[in-house]
């Protein structure tokens, strides 16, 4: 089985930063692969910042990267990326992947600048179901002591605070807080659901909670979509 790294540095609201990053410095052999290009389709509407990208879609970014039968996949990135790219090649059926946790802070090799030669994949997609998760389950299930809402966003995104992100500032009510850039605290059992801003720092959660043999759903539209729909909200 070969092996193939995959960058997914971005920052938020800075398109193309990710790439400029890759270019700079990179994993020798890693391909790049864009969260707000290819792990997300920006153009369906009403589906919050990062909707969920066609099976179509992504088989083509996928390959393009270097991704099909035969090949393992160690993604590394920021802001979630990385999770991103590992929840999505596991929702369409590729499970011969995994994360470096740390990213690049971590890796003690050399980096390499420019871009490569990245010989294509051969990506089919298979895309499974029950992974994800609609506002309108959650809306049903808010008064539900089996859902396990966890809200991936930093501590003053939970609690609604005055932020420049969020318009509406809130949470999902019931949600617990675990950050995705600290330690994962201990969650209760039940149904596990996260969700972040629009879909990708949760990942991280899920990523987290899979390394300790949990399974649990994606909200994709994430608190950018609930916002925009007039349900419930949380604050304080």
């Amino acid at each position: 089985m070969r092996t193939q790294f995959v960058d997914c540095r971005w920052e938020l609201g800075k398109p193309g930063r990710g790439l400029e990053l890759y270019r700079a410095g990179h994993i020798p052999g890693a391909s790049f692969l864009d969260v707000d290009d290819d792990l997300s389709d920006l153009s369906v509407p009403d589906a919050g910042r990062h909707p969920l990208p066609s099976a179509a879609a992504f088989s083509v970014a996928a390959s393009r990267a270097g991704v099909g039968p035969g090949v393992f996949v160690v993604a590394y990135g920021s802001l979630g990326g990385a999770e991103r790219l590992w929840w999505l090649l596991r929702h369409f059926g590729h499970e011969d992947c995994a994360v470096l946790i740390g990213g690049l802070d971590v890796w003690g090799g050399p980096l390499r600048s420019g871009d490569e030669e990245i010989e294509p994949g051969a990506f089919a997609p298979r895309e499974r179901s029950g992974d994800t998760i609609a506002a309108e389950e959650i809306a049903r299930r808010l008064a539900d002591p089996g859902l396990v809402l966890v809200d991936s966003r930093a501590a003053l995104r939970w609690r609604g605070e005055p932020n420049p992100i969020d318009d509406p500032p809130g949470r999902i009510p019931g949600a617990l807080n675990a950050p995705w850039a600290e330690s994962q605290p201990e969650l209760p059992e039940g149904d596990l659901v996260a969700y972040c801003g629009s879909g990708v720092s949760a990942c991280v959660v899920l990523h987290r909670a899979s390394l300790h043999g949990r399974e649990g759903r994606l909200y994709p539209g994430s608190w950018s979509e609930w916002s925009k729909r007039g349900l419930p909200l949380e604050r304080g």
